[in-house]
């Protein structure tokens, strides 16, 4: 049965490509693509551009550091220029702001600013000074240091593209991140780029490009200006030369990961430490590979985790109160129950909910009449299957939940291993879809946890 409230025709062109989507999904040619939120804790939010696109930027989220999804292509295009080497931070007015390359030549970086991470504003090009249209500022990245100090780290040259480029930094005037002090250097020598920064108690890590050799080098000081001293030179690490654009992140043991762009052979790697000093080898990454350039990556350790009354419970949609999740034939729907409805129909409705087989900080939901059995996504669908023990299940009946998109005291349940994809109703059958900025998907995504129909 249809929603009555508007014509959804399956046999559309749009239809026909969702249709072809899912089954290059089936077959493992294209990676599950995945909106971001606030995603499971941690999660890691990722802004590069592609070798297809030096003017668009694409969003990407990972619950793991490894296996990104895609949030949106083409998220954020600026007036004009490029938007190469986009790096983001979340900042303390709780907006995600981005600063990037806006040219091959010229002395401005550019500046953009989210409330979601997924739709940008462009907000101003910052003219740094240190040269004119014949020189070069390339690769700007954010650096917060312990003191609460927000800093842009960047590379100029004043004799264009292929001069001798050194790192400098400007520092924010303000909270609003709108005026910013003169250039600073770093005190790097001549002909280094791509200086990422990060800092571990009293020392600073920058991991940065030989311009000349084109390995990546590590340099450490107790000063964000020096005097730096090199700790890592030539090929210290094994990666081999032709690398550049490093950015860090932590991962939740506490390791660090190193993410560096082979340009030179058109491929992207990883390297993980455990103190910044020694790195394993370098390890491709999957997805990514070939498709993402100079991208930086935001660890998020906050999020929304709303609570879920837990034990036998039974879920209501928020837009038809008369219908209930439950399963028929293995599949999951919203159908028309109540407290008089025949009791093997009020069983399929009622769910024992438990902490998160693969996340305990999220939830699952066991079939009361067939114990084992639990509500998993399976291709996008909503599907009642036995737990069969493997990562995977776990991972797909696993649900975080969220203050209900359509409000009114309601729930809202984002997939765990999919994030970005929440729980909703299509046509009163239940499957996991891209969150969407629209009241109907709100609506369809949200459900009041009642007490138990059996």
């Amino acid at each position: 049965m249809r929603d009555p409230r508007s014509h959804r025709p399956r046999n559309t062109a749009a239809g026909r490509v969702l249709a072809v989507t899912l089954a290059l999904f089936v077959a493992g040619i294209l990676h599950p693509v995945a909106a971001h939120a606030a995603g499971p804790v941690p999660h890691y939010l990722m802004t590069a551009f592609t070798n297809s696109s030096e003017s668009n930027m694409y969003v990407y989220d990972s619950f793991n550091a490894t296996n990104y999804n895609l949030v949106r292509a083409n998220a954020y295009t600026p007036p004009s220029g490029l938007i190469r080497d986009p790096s983001v931070i979340r900042h303390t007015d709780g907006y995600y702001y981005l600063v990037y390359t806006t040219n091959w030549t010229g002395n401005t970086i550019g500046f953009a600013r989210s409330a979601d991470s997924v739709s940008w504003t462009f907000l101003r090009n910052v003219v740094v000074g240190l040269n004119g249209a014949t020189g070069s500022t390339w690769a700007p990245e954010w650096f917060k240091d312990s003191d609460g100090s927000v800093h842009v780290i960047f590379s100029a040259s004043t004799t264009g593209t292929a001069g001798q480029f050194r790192p400098y930094r400007i520092t924010a005037t303000n909270t609003a991140l709108s005026t910013w002090t003169a250039p600073v250097a770093l005190g790097i020598p001549a002909n280094y780029i791509d200086s990422f920064v990060v800092k571990v108690g009293g020392t600073y890590h920058n991991f940065l490009k030989n311009e000349t050799s084109k390995y990546i080098e590590h340099a450490t000081a107790i000063s964000l200006t020096g005097p730096w001293q090199f700790v890592g030179t030539g090929n210290w690490a094994g990666w081999g030369s032709g690398l550049e654009g490093p950015a860090l992140t932590r991962l939740p043991d506490g390791r660090w990961r190193l993410y560096f762009d082979n340009y030179t052979g058109g491929r992207y790697y990883y390297a993980d430490s455990t103190n910044l000093s020694s790195f394993g080898g370098r390890v491709e990454l999957s997805g990514l590979s070939g498709v993402a350039r100079h991208f930086t990556v935001l660890r998020e350790d906050v999020g929304d985790t709303t609570a879920v009354l837990t034990g036998n419970r039974s879920l209501r949609s928020a837009n038809f109160p008369d219908r209930y999740l439950r399963h028929r034939s293995n599949l999951a729907y919203i159908d028309p129950l109540s407290a008089t409805s025949p009791l093997a129909d009020r069983q399929s409705a009622t769910f024992t909910v438990s902490a998160g087989l693969a996340n305990s900080g999220c939830y699952s939901f066991q079939s009361v009449n067939t114990p084992g059995y639990y509500l998993r996504h399976s291709n996008m669908a909503l599907t009642l299957q036995r737990d069969d023990g493997s990562a995977l299940f776990k991972g797909d009946a696993t649900f975080c939940g969220r203050t209900g998109l359509a409000g009114g005291g309601t729930t809202s349940f984002e997939s765990y291993n999919l994030p970005g994809r929440y729980l909703r109703h299509y046509n009163y059958a239940m499957r996991l879809d891209l969150r969407e900025s629209t009241s109907v998907f709100a609506s369809d995504s949200s459900f009041t946890v009642t007490s138990p129909l059996a």
